[in-house]
């Protein structure tokens, strides 16, 4: 789970993303990532004697909240406090931090408002409402459409309905596929750009036995963070927040996750499941060992040096450890197994009935796919480093402000302006030098990818070697420089077809390469999602129309039990206490992951050791999910999650509650940690009012 920021990234740049609105998924036990407007009440009723009511959901989602960072929160009393992961507050902290102030390592807590930290381009959304739009979506393109037709004329509808909406309600506006195009809902979002950092506890703790213990249980982690939201300046005023269960939790006790799941592939067909298992995965491995590599080696140089590559770095490090539980999980042959069972048995109840034999051509379309998607993998002309993406965005920007705004690339028009200005003019830091690496790196992947002779090498390159066209191109830049992006902005593409700024001028060369890519990109996509939209009209008209979607980073709500597990022959616990914390930490000795920060030494006695410090349920979580809540049956937050075991990192496509299980920081475990630890009491007694 601590992955998914920089999964996220790599897989938009590195590997072209697959289709995430996918058939309508039937769940079994405990399984499921469940849209807020379509809950499993049924299920719930008859498995857990449990029935939410629309004002105990309403309450909830209106509580919850997602981070445009990748992760989820939720705000946890009514002046606007929120909670959620370290890890998730991680590029935040990494961007507030100094060589003087290390909040990494040192952590941070605000006494009062006035020393509470701004972060520098941080959004979180509240989902206000949901809107089916489907009958919009599927009138506005043509049945007899190509595959690059369909994609511009449904790219067109979208941009009008969520421009309408945006002008309408002024709320962030977001049309989402569902069910491989069987529906297409608008989600409209209150966005908070006014987010300060209140706590942190220090990384040792949050992240407290390192990468030995990451996917592992049991765990002592305090993976958390509390941030504020203000608005016009002052702490925000929320009718809507959670409140904090004070008692411990019991084995077997019902528990939800309120969260957004990042992308699953769950019903993707055999053939994709390989494409998966054979290449995509694997190629992604090769690259995240070697940016493990880069960054390792960028940090030896020094301790600054060391600071300033930090938080990269641990993201690589989960997103690898995260990939190869993932392709193990593909390798062994009865998921492979499992997942052909049932696709076969679809495929054999379609060849029986005529009236849909002709879907049965959808698996054919997808394995066909495949070939091209085999294609176009590592396919990029985006180079991982903050001014490139910052000059290919503006470069973009401009060129598509142009156009009349259903014309333009999704992420460019107006409903989604305001989101990608904050981003484009962060006051965040820049590093010269851990930038001139990255992209050194990058042009030398470019190389390997396309030959040093490819005329756009030769173009980008200029007759110099790597290393040497990073230097000038980040010392040709002034784009470090927020005023200097704010005027390119404001010039149009006047301005920046007139600039002479290095980092512009190898945007401009790259951007018809970039762009044929992803147009070819969204053929592809469009043509998947045909193929999917027929397999999912099968398999409801099998199955059934229960069920859930594939997780698209947009809220779901999950459910499950507090549940330990056998492994090896042992039971493992469902709960971990502040005793096991410094318990693990001696049986590590002189293992620095495993030393705890001086402040818990230091008030070790005044700590309640039996306290529950972590837990885990059977709750259907994945990637995206770190920062949700946790609540109880009367909707009071009882945990946070921020990890899955090794066992649940097959849970992009299958889910099992046999042994994979999510791990939480227990809700009591933060408010002891900030009375007993932290001296942060008066922060404690504020939680939950």
């Amino acid at each position: 789970m601590r992955a998914f920021r920089f999964l996220s990234l790599i897989m938009f740049h590195t590997v072209f993303a697959f289709s995430s609105s996918l058939s309508p998924l039937v769940a079994s036990g405990d399984e499921g990532m469940y849209l807020f407007n379509d809950l499993p009440t049924q299920q719930l009723k008859a498995d857990h004697d449990f029935e939410p009511s629309e004002d105990w959901a309403d309450h909830l989602r209106l509580s919850s909240v997602r981070f445009n960072s990748g992760g989820s929160g939720s705000f946890i009393s009514s002046d606007g406090l929120v909670l959620t992961n370290h890890h998730v507050a991680s590029d935040t902290l990494h961007k507030l931090s100094t060589p003087e102030r290390n909040l990494i390592d040192d952590g941070f807590l605000a006494t009062s408002t006035d020393q509470e930290l701004k972060a520098p381009d941080l959004e979180l959304n509240q989902l206000v409402s949901i809107e089916d739009v489907t009958k919009q979506v599927n009138d506005a393109v043509d049945s007899d459409a190509s595959a690059e037709d369909a994609a511009e004329q449904r790219r067109a509808v979208i941009a009008r309905i969520e421009k309408a909406s945006k002008d309408e309600t002024g709320l962030r506006s977001d049309v989402v596929t569902l069910f491989g195009g069987g529906k297409y809902h608008l989600y409209r979002y209150k966005k908070y750009t006014d987010v300060r950092l209140v706590w942190a506890p220090e990384t040792a703790a949050a992240f407290f036995g390192g990468d030995a213990d990451n996917f592992e249980y049991p765990r002592y982690n305090l993976d958390a963070t509390i941030m504020r939201v203000y608005e016009d300046g002052k702490p925000a005023k929320l009718d809507h927040f959670l409140k904090w269960s004070r008692d411990e939790l019991t084995e077997g006790e019902l528990v939800f996750v309120s969260g957004n799941p990042g992308r699953t592939q769950r019903i993707f067909t055999v053939a994709a499941l390989k494409f998966l298992r054979d290449d995509r995965m694997p190629y992604v491995l090769d690259y995240l060992r070697r940016k493990e590599i880069l960054m390792q080696q960028f940090g030896l140089e020094g301790g600054e040096q060391e600071r300033r590559a930090r938080d990269e770095l641990f993201g690589i490090q989960n997103s690898r450890k995260a990939y190869t539980g993932m392709l193990a999980g593909l390798q062994n042959p009865k998921t492979i197994a499992t997942k052909r069972g049932r696709e076969d048995r679809l495929l054999q109840a379609i060849s029986e009935d005529e009236s849909m034999q002709a879907l049965a051509s959808a698996w054919e379309d997808i394995e066909r796919i495949q070939a091209e998607n085999r294609e176009m993998l590592g396919k990029t002309v985006s180079l991982r480093s903050t001014l490139f993406e910052i000059a290919m965005q503006i470069v973009l920007l401009t060129a598509e402000d142009a156009k009349p705004d259903e014309e333009r690339l999704k992420g460019y028009t107006d409903s989604a302006r305001e989101s990608l200005l904050q981003r484009l003019l962060s006051p965040a830091p820049v590093y010269a030098d851990l930038e001139q690496v990255k992209l050194a790196d990058e042009l030398s992947r470019q190389i390997e990818s396309r030959g040093a002779e490819d005329a756009l090498i030769v173009e980008i390159l200029r007759g110099r070697g790597p290393r040497e066209r990073a230097a000038e191109l980040v010392t040709g830049t002034q784009l470090a420089d927020v005023a200097a992006r704010q005027a390119l902005i404001d010039g149009g593409l006047a301005a920046v077809l007139a600039s002479d700024d290095a980092m512009i001028e190898l945007a401009r060369t790259v951007e018809s390469e970039y762009r044929r890519l992803r147009k070819r990109n969204e053929e592809i996509e469009e043509r998947e999602r045909q193929a999917y939209a027929k397999i999912t009209q099968a398999t409801t008209a099998i199955e059934g129309t229960g069920g859930y979607p594939d997780a698209t980073f947009t809220l779901r709500l999950a459910f499950g039990t507090v549940k330990g597990y056998q492994e090896g022959g042992q039971y493992v616990e469902p709960f971990t206490n502040f005793a096991g914390a410094y318990q693990h930490g001696m049986d590590h000795a002189g293992q620095k992951d495993f030393d705890l920060p001086k402040s818990w030494m230091e008030n070790k006695a005044a700590v309640d050791l039996d306290t529950q410090l972590n837990f885990v349920c059977t709750a259907d979580i994945i990637g995206g999910n770190s920062g949700s809540p946790v609540v109880n049956r009367d909707g009071e937050l009882v945990g946070l999650i921020f990890d899955g075991n090794i066992q649940s990192l097959t849970s992009d496509y299958v889910y099992s509650d046999e042994q994979g299980r999510a791990v939480s920081v227990s809700g009591v475990g933060i408010l002891e940690a900030l009375r007993s630890i932290y001296g942060a009491g008066d922060l404690a007694d504020s939680i939950g009012k």
